[in-house]
């Protein structure tokens, strides 16, 4: 009895451990936006950089988080370097393969700004140059996909891949980004601000609920896309590259379609349905882990040690 008691400790308190040091960083890390005391809203410059202070501390606490709680046998072979996905080799493929393979996501939405004109203002060089000198812009493109995948997915799936399977790390990794953002709606009603408005513009209260629950629930999906990409790329830049660019086009609006004339209309349907097709065809072959020289994947280094 008493040894089966050691054994199951044993093998259980890494496990533990892991799961305890993502829910300590996913708390900290929310934590971190509200310590400070400010009166004024969260697009204020003042509230903006104040919490640019706050995730940028955070991305220096967070590797010390992963470097502690990781398996002694995984430090001997990976540096902490190549575990937060922070390498050269396969960077370019990496970048370029996300991109490609949100776009595809995105195939029907990019077609409408086409539509729309947008690609025009994309074009020209005042759009960008205007949108790093705005907070709000810089906070939601750079900084927030920065600081979210680095904490979330780089920080946190390689001690979750410690004690589950791939595919189950990848889909829980996610529920901690969940947490964070449970506790953000707690405590400033953030990401359900949404509703309020939606309201306030005439919406009914269950409409508008349910529409924010689904954006809840798509951004929990976008994270076990943005950890399956970290998982098989081996590239932190990765889910980077994907989450700034989701960001930039923001959650799809399909009632737009509606507002198209056949044939655009069927156009507009047949490409949101055949980018979804191609992104689920193509997800798994174009993140070969040879193609990004991820050693890691290859080696099996999160394998228990013999």
């Amino acid at each position: 009895m008493t040894v089966w008691t050691m054994e199951y400790k044993l093998t259980d308190y890494p496990c533990l451990s892991s799961i305890s040091a993502c829910l300590m960083l996913s708390i900290i890390y929310v934590s971190s936006l509200y310590v400070w005391n400010s009166p004024h809203h969260r697009d204020h410059p003042s509230t903006i950089k104040k919490r640019f202070f706050s995730v940028f501390v955070m991305m220096f606490i967070a590797p010390m988080f992963l470097y502690y709680f990781s398996h002694e046998h995984i430090l001997r072979k990976a540096s902490i370097w190549q575990l937060l996905g922070l390498r050269v080799r396969g960077l370019v493929p990496a970048v370029l393969t996300s991109l490609i393979l949100t776009m595809m996501l995105f195939l029907g939405p990019l077609c409408m700004q086409g539509f729309s004109g947008l690609w025009r203002l994309h074009a020209e060089p005042m759009y960008w140059v205007s949108n790093f000198q705005n907070l709000i812009w810089v906070r939601n493109h750079i900084v927030a996909p920065l600081s979210e995948e680095f904490t979330f997915r780089a920080c946190m799936l390689p001690l979750l891949l410690q004690c589950f399977q791939p595919i189950t790390a990848i889909f829980v990794c996610p529920l901690f980004f969940g947490i964070g953002e449970f506790i953000n709606i707690v405590a400033n009603h953030s990401h359900f601000h949404h509703m309020a408005e939606r309201m306030r513009n005439g919406m009914d209260f269950t409409r508008a609920l349910m529409l924010s629950c689904f954006q809840l629930s798509y951004t929990t999906i976008f994270g076990a896309y943005s950890a399956f990409l970290f998982f098989k790329t081996g590239h932190f830049v990765a889910p980077l590259t994907a989450h700034a660019f989701c960001n930039h086009m923001g959650f799809p609006d399909f009632a737009e379609i509606l507002t198209y004339k056949d044939p655009r209309r069927c156009f507009l349907i047949f490409l949101y349905v055949i980018g979804l097709v191609a992104w689920c065809a193509l997800l798994d072959p174009l993140t070969n882990p040879a193609w990004y020289s991820n050693e890691i994947y290859k080696r099996n280094y999160y394998r228990a040690h013999e």
